[in-house]
């Protein structure tokens, strides 16, 4: 069949060559208008909902033009039906499963004998949105070299603004069950292009390319966009729905994927199915790229404190520990003493023990620390001191082997910290003083962690501080992670957010401890600072600044700056330094040097305050 024929007239005519030949059930008349039942295309597979209304059926002769062929991971092709119907709720499209590599080739008009299933990536428990496929093939190739079906146009104009419809009470919170609606909710709108040929035209970057060769893109380029380029994730019912994950179909090996940043531009089109997975929802999975435009983002540098002012910032340092290269060290010291301006105070987290993932018992990290503090004086920074408390094996989470915990580091020259014995794991630290004049009991110490909201999740460390005379109470944490929580893109609409349950006990934890400082020196200054894991508008939290114990400094910055994380290209915040009432002026800065770049030394950004206690 030449490519020059009409797709209308192609379709037809493989329809009835495959009717003929006795692929499809019927007969050749059939393709010509007879009344015998018309053959299930693609479109009555994919129905007006989520899950297709043949789910678990087999189907015969379903009958489309090859679009694209992925012959690594999850194994298969796309096929289009050229002839589309005229009902905008049900695609075209559909992702036929081999398993093993495919033999067709774009430009084949096929028929297709299989099962239909819904595939969920991360299983049922993920709460993902379920992918409509054709399992188990049976591939017969009626003609090669036609034209595939045009792209389908994503663009600022096509998506609509609301993000999702209200999931159904009645079936727990699912919109699985709702028909379609793509003129008015993006999600039903990318749905019911699932598995079509789509293209999007130039496309600004909101999320760096990741180890796994994928990145991020807005068609819409003035959804909630920030100075730097990225798209900005302020609510919860901000979910910023021109943002698409894009992979490329070719193999790295045969074409590099581009290593962009937040701000770089993918110009031109970029076109090929898309496709849903659990690590994104809806992804454009590209035979054609755009063009690679660098921007030429750069990392920031913060202000240097006055000799006056305390400088206090809080940095993850994702699993630091000896066996990481001298290059990792050496780039993290570099950012303390050049971008962050060598605080006074840094608190660290993520800092494992002395083995790292190595699952044997060790708990110390002094050799993490050692080296660490080494790279930083030959980066021309201080000679940071330390202080921490080691983790009981196998009780704060996070990698097996770990055992991560917060540490304090402090430059001696111009801070001093207040040790008072007494700390370990197990013992919780408290209040003490006289009116006007707080002190903690242990220092360092940990706060309260026998509550079982600290159950697998760090324990906050607490120290104590003088500055120019002054005490200064800095309370380092990592509340627990995301993980468990249902995607954006999830068939619940609103999301199961599981894990917010515990970050709401820890923070009410943490609130609890800051209102007993508070409670002997309502003017005392108390920093609460770490890798939160939550939005500055969250449970969590409101938890640590409820009763005005606590204000989130975060806050104090323009809108567009509130972040130091990049998730599926939304720019959100993670990490937040907290201040007591005590601390009445401060300047704050997210030093972003991370999160936007696809070369990272950490997948977070560092905070920043300086004040004058």
């Amino acid at each position: 069949m030449s490519s020059s024929i009409p797709r209308s007239a192609a379709v037809a005519a493989v329809v009835s060559a495959a009717l003929a030949a006795g692929l499809l059930g019927g007969s050749a008349a059939a393709a010509d208008g007879a009344t015998t039942a018309a053959p299930v295309r693609i479109h009555d597979i994919q129905g007006t909902t989520r899950v297709s209304p043949l789910a678990g059926k087999p189907v015969t002769g379903v009958t489309g033009v090859v679009t694209g062929v992925r012959t690594f991971g999850s194994r298969g092709f796309w096929m289009q039906d050229p002839q589309a119907d005229d009902d905008p709720a049900t695609s075209e499209g559909i992702f036929v499963f081999t398993s093993s590599v495919p033999t067709v080739a774009v430009g084949d008009a096929v028929s297709v004998n299989g099962s239909v299933t819904e595939y969920v990536p991360g299983g049922l428990n993920s709460g993902n949105q379920s992918l409509t496929q054709i399992s188990k093939p049976v591939i017969t190739v009626l003609s090669q070299g036609n034209q595939v079906p045009a792209p389908v146009t994503v663009w600022s104009g096509s998506v609509p603004g609301a993000y999702a419809p209200e999931g159904d009470p009645a079936a727990g919170g699912s919109i699985n069950g709702l028909t379609l609606d793509p003129e008015k909710y993006a999600l039903d709108y990318y749905e019911s292009l699932e598995g079509t040929n789509v293209r999007i035209g130039s496309s600004r970057v909101v999320g760096a390319t990741d180890p796994y060769n994928e990145l991020w893109v807005t068609v819409k380029p003035f959804e909630n966009d920030n100075r730097r380029g990225g798209t900005l994730y302020g609510s919860y019912e901000s979910q910023n729905t021109g943002r698409l994950q894009i992979q490329q179909l070719a193999p790295v090996a045969q074409q590099p994927f581009p290593k962009l940043n937040v701000g770089d531009w993918l110009a031109g089109t970029t076109e090929g199915p898309l496709d849903f997975n659990q690590y994104g929802g809806y992804t454009l999975v590209a035979n054609t790229l755009g063009r690679s435009v660098d921007l030429g983002l750069e990392r920031e540098v913060t202000e240097r404190q006055h000799k006056n002012e305390l400088a206090v910032a809080t940095y993850n340092v994702e699993n630091l520990d000896p066996s990481d290269p001298q290059t990792k060290f050496d780039a993290l010291a570099k950012a303390v003493v050049e971008n962050l301006a060598s605080p006074d105070i840094v608190a660290l987290e993520e800092i494992q023990d002395d083995n790292g993932a190595k699952n044997d018992g060790t708990v110390t990290a002094g050799e993490t620390l050692k080296k660490f503090t080494a790279a930083i004086a030959a980066a021309g920074g201080p000679a940071y001191e330390w202080r921490s408390i080691d983790p009981e094996n196998l009780k704060d989470g996070g990698e097996p082997g770990g055992n991560i915990r917060q540490v304090f580091l402090f430059n001696p020259a111009r801070v001093s910290f207040v040790d008072r014995p007494g700390g370990d794991a197990t013992t919780a630290t408290a209040v003490t003083g006289t009116k006007g004049d707080a002190h903690l009991t242990v220092s360092p110490g940990r706060i309260d962690p026998s509550n079982a909201a600290w159950q697998d999740s760090r324990k906050p460390l607490a120290g104590e501080f003088r500055f120019r005379g002054r005490t200064v109470i800095v309370v380092a944490n990592h509340f627990g992670s995301k993980g468990g929580d249902e995607s954006i893109v999830s068939h619940h609409q609103p999301p199961t957010r599981s894990s917010e349950v515990k970050r709401l006990l820890q923070g009410q934890a943490v609130n609890a401890f800051v209102k007993d400082v508070l409670a002997v020196d309502k003017q005392a200054d108390v920093l609460v600072l770490g890798d939160i894991n939550d939005f500055e508008f969250s449970g969590a939290t409101q938890a640590l600044t409820a009763g005005g114990a606590l204000y989130p400094a975060v806050k104090s910055l323009p809108v567009s700056e509130r972040y130091s994380y990049v998730y599926q290209g939304n720019s959100q915040v993670l990490d937040q330094i907290l201040t007591s009432p005590g601390v009445h002026h401060f300047e704050y800065d997210s030093v972003h040097i991370n999160a936007e770049f696809a070369d990272q030394n950490s997948d977070h950004d560092p905070q920043v305050l300086r004040f004058r206690p």
